[in-house]
């Protein structure tokens, strides 16, 4: 029986997304990273190969069901079993409840919410028969509370957590833990860097977080024992308000 095992990253960009799948590779996972267009993460594949890793790059679209499920039959197939998946989609656009629209309103819960329906159903099903497996969700601020402009992020949000404890209850019996971490402040990213640069400014105080270290909390969520299974995990800067 082979012992090649995949970590899936459903968003893995160039922050959070990918330091999870550099943070497993390390250890001996097969990254499956996955964004709508696979030629974007091509740089994530050179630097987990050069570091001596295995990584496969796909493009898909996480709100379409016939998608999510030929990706996970593909990597599950010609790849290797999905020991671990991580869902990191964001879709923090901010708007005034006076102005958003049915469509974005719909679009963000899609790209936020459903799709981490349709992923995490379909990597269960595989987990639920081998007895074992780790399902991670990323979430936010907006998972606890809804701001001012935020309706639509926050309604997401919200739904991908509680979506989170109904698998968590469902499947933890089962030997799966799943688990929600609650990402609550900035992150060092070339977006934060060009369009706050005041709060990218607080990195040498580390005040905004390293995307490395939130991997190595995912990491910590995946190798504890079930019997001291974290449940939800909250990261933030020691200047964060909470």
């Amino acid at each position: 029986m082979s012992d090649k095992k995949a970590v899936l990253v459903i968003g893995a960009g160039d922050g959070t997304g990918g330091a999870i799948a550099r943070r497993f590779a390390r250890e001996g996972y097969i990254a499956c990273v996955v964004r709508r267009s696979a030629d974007k993460l091509a740089p994530l594949v050179k630097q987990i190969e050069d570091a001596g890793g295995v990584a496969h790059a796909f493009g898909c679209d996480a709100r379409k069901e016939e998608e999510v499920i030929k990706l996970v039959d593909d990597i599950e197939r010609d790849i290797a079993p999905i020991e671990v998946m991580v869902f990191n989609i964001g879709a923090n656009v901010p708007c005034s409840i006076l102005e958003e629209t049915a469509r974005k309103y719909f679009k963000i819960w899609e790209m936020a919410c459903f799709s981490g329906f349709l992923v995490g159903r379909e990597v269960a099903k595989r987990m639920v028969k081998r007895g074992r497996g780790t399902i991670l969700f990323t979430g936010a601020t907006a998972s606890m509370r809804g701001s001012a402009n935020f309706a639509a992020f926050s309604g997401a949000k919200h739904g991908i957590r509680a979506l989170a404890q109904s698998m968590a209850r469902e499947l933890g019996p089962m030997n799966l833990h799943v688990a929600h971490v609650v990402v609550d402040g900035s992150i060092d990213t070339e977006f934060i860097r060009e369009n706050f640069p005041a709060k990218y400014a607080m990195k040498d105080q580390d005040g905004i977080l390293n995307p490395d270290h939130i991997a190595e909390n995912y990491w910590y969520l995946h190798t504890q024992p079930r019997d001291a299974w974290t449940h939800e995990l909250d990261l933030r800067p020691w200047t964060e308000k909470f």
